[in-house]
């Protein structure tokens, strides 16, 4: 039998070997061994549901050959797939499976989620796995955030005598446009304009980070941006995580490894009492920008969180609401309190990791944040 063409092999991979009861598209070596591995995860007859079974030699296969067949990125949503459909969350805790999976945020969300159930033996592996995530996140993400705080801070903080390299040229054009000489055809700058220099703690950023289970890619990404933010020496950053009690991690920012295993995914949520305590650790009002990453979904008195909300609004106090910090898509949140928030001037908005440091300029020099 001849092998048929490339569409219609394609079309019996997705469609599975059933749509081909009579085996008239044969497959060659590659697509068969796609076949057997789409097969062990997705083929529905009863008899064969569980298709990777119970043994960590036949997962530890299984990882090998979806890695050899498909790139990256699909390899990870077959393994999320795989942790939905034939709970490989408990293969998990072997370390040598551990070692085998494709590492991304979804499978250190995975971890977290069980690091208070996890073995003592598999604790190191996941450890390792965790920090090659992080690492890869840090050198992605470090440089335009970094970049784009500085940069906001100095325009923040006008500088009324700069040296030559603090100019702000075009806002010293602009005051000065009064000052043309039509004869020289040029501008006489009379006050010039420049960029604020670095200082101490110009600015305090909170992190208010939902913990709850939905939320994990987010707490993931906090957690790096929250290190990052914690380098800059003009920001006093504050990592503040919550469920229905609060944790402070700030002192564990120098380490996001650390600081993620010091998140415990899961639990209900109670923003009111989040946010009561993010308002203790506020000093200066009008320098602070409060980022609250959640859902929305208040499992605590609603009443008293947006008192809360309007309380910190009202002191002059920056607060913007992440609905999730992932790329995970158009996420699920109570739309009734977001829409509440915005008529406290509380912006409420999904964010990818890409646009958070621009996210951040914006809210150091006071523009207004697009929904």
């Amino acid at each position: 039998m001849k092998p048929a063409t490339d569409n219609a092999t394609r079309w019996k991979l997705v469609l599975g070997s059933e749509a081909d009861a009579q085996n008239q598209i044969s497959f060659d070596a590659d697509y068969k061994g796609m076949d057997d591995v789409l097969t062990a995860l997705y083929d529905q007859q009863p008899e064969r549901k569980a298709g990777l079974g119970g043994s960590a030699p036949r997962v530890s296969r299984w990882l090998g050959d979806i890695r050899t067949y498909f790139p990256s990125e699909v390899v990870a949503v077959m393994q999320r797939d795989a942790m939905d459909r034939l709970g490989l969350q408990q293969l998990l805790m072997e370390p040598e499976i551990l070692r085998t999976v494709q590492a991304d945020v979804h499978l250190v969300g995975t971890l977290l989620s069980l690091s208070r159930v996890m073995p003592q033996k598999v604790k190191h592996t996941a450890r390792e796995v965790v920090g090659k995530v992080v690492k890869e996140l840090e050198q992605k993400l470090s440089n335009p955030l970094r970049q784009a705080v500085q940069g906001a801070l100095s325009r923040a903080v006008r500088n009324p005598r700069p040296r030559y390299r603090e100019i702000d040229w075009a806002a010293t054009i602009r005051v000065n446009l009064r000052h043309y000489q039509p004869e020289q055809r040029t501008i006489i700058p009379e006050r010039l304009v420049g960029f604020g220099r670095r200082g101490q703690a110009l600015k305090e950023i909170v992190l208010c980070v939902d913990q709850s289970g939905s939320m994990a890619s987010s707490v993931v990404y906090a957690g790096v941006f929250g290190a990052v933010l914690a380098s800059i020496k003009a920001v006093k950053t504050h990592m503040v995580v919550f469920d229905t009690s609060v944790v402070n991690l700030s002192e564990d920012l120098q380490d996001p490894v650390d600081l993620l295993f010091g998140v415990q995914l899961g639990g209900g949520t109670d923003i009111n009492l989040a946010l009561g305590y993010c308002q203790q650790l506020i000093t200066r009002p009008t320098d602070t920008i409060l980022v609250l990453i959640s859902d929305l979904y208040e499992g605590g008195n609603e009443r008293e969180m947006l008192r809360k909300a309007a309380a910190l609004r009202a002191a002059g106090v920056t607060v913007v609401a992440l609905l999730a910090l992932a790329d995970d898509g158009a996420p699920s949140f109570d739309r009734r309190v977001a829409e509440q928030f915005a008529a406290l001037d509380i912006p409420s908005f999904a964010c990818t990791p890409g646009q958070f440091p621009g996210l951040m300029a914006a809210a150091i020099q006071g523009q207004k944040l697009q929904v």
